[in-house]
């Protein structure tokens, strides 16, 4: 009860959770471009029915268009307990559209979703059992549920995937031009500390110096 309670609520609040990858998403080494693409198909990965393996798919679509893995998975939190209801709700019905279905009721697609991943890991612990697998109920999940969802989510995945990217790119620049600069200004003040201080140094010795010459 209290995993769900965190699921739904992460400690802290939404509002400190979504601030501590905003910070991650900032301090990741590489360029604003790479940093974007990776945020575009982590959030383009939560329009897709591969429930479980968003982590693997986005890294993967990372990998594949050279942008930064760490953000691709920091970016799937797009799809979390409050956005998946919207999520599926858009995905299956522009799905049920596009094939020319009825339009399935969202109460029924999570049950779906949850009696085909248990049916997955019985047919999966058969192959090590005496266990006959079973695969008749996932052909009609394909079919009603898993296909329309992947179809329906497409355009609206590439949508907000796109606007994750125009959104995170210019800002990221931006913070990324204003740290390169503070961090300019303040090796420039330590060089100019150091400066002093060296400086400082040669005329106490200059001072000094004279002192023991006429001490010998």
């Amino acid at each position: 009860m209290q995993a769900v309670v965190q699921a739904l609520y992460p400690r802290g609040g939404w509002s400190r959770a979504v601030q501590y990858l905003i910070h991650r998403v900032r301090r990741l080494p590489d360029p604003a471009h790479k940093i974007s693409r990776g945020i575009a198909v982590g959030v383009f990965t939560c329009f897709t029915p591969f429930f479980g393996m968003h982590f693997f798919v986005a890294a993967w679509l990372a990998w594949v268009i050279r942008g930064n893995v760490m953000a691709a998975l920091m970016a799937t939190f797009f799809g979390n307990p409050l956005t998946f209801p919207l999520i599926a709700a858009v995905s299956m019905e522009l799905g049920a559209f596009m094939l020319g279905r009825p339009p399935i009721p969202l109460q029924y697609v999570v049950p779906a979703f949850s009696d085909a991943a248990v049916e997955l890991w019985r047919n999966f612990m058969a192959i090590f059992t005496t266990t006959p697998t079973a695969w008749g109920s996932l052909s009609g999940f394909w079919y009603e549920f898993f296909l329309p969802y992947l179809i329906g989510g497409i355009i609206p995945g590439i949508l907000m995937g796109m606007a994750g990217y125009l959104l995170s790119n210019p800002l990221l620049n931006a913070y990324q031009k204003a740290r390169v600069a503070r961090l300019k200004k303040k090796f420039a003040k330590k060089r100019e500390k150091a400066e002093a201080r060296r400086a400082e140094s040669r005329l106490l010795h200059e001072v000094e110096d004279p002192h023991d010459r006429a001490a010998e």
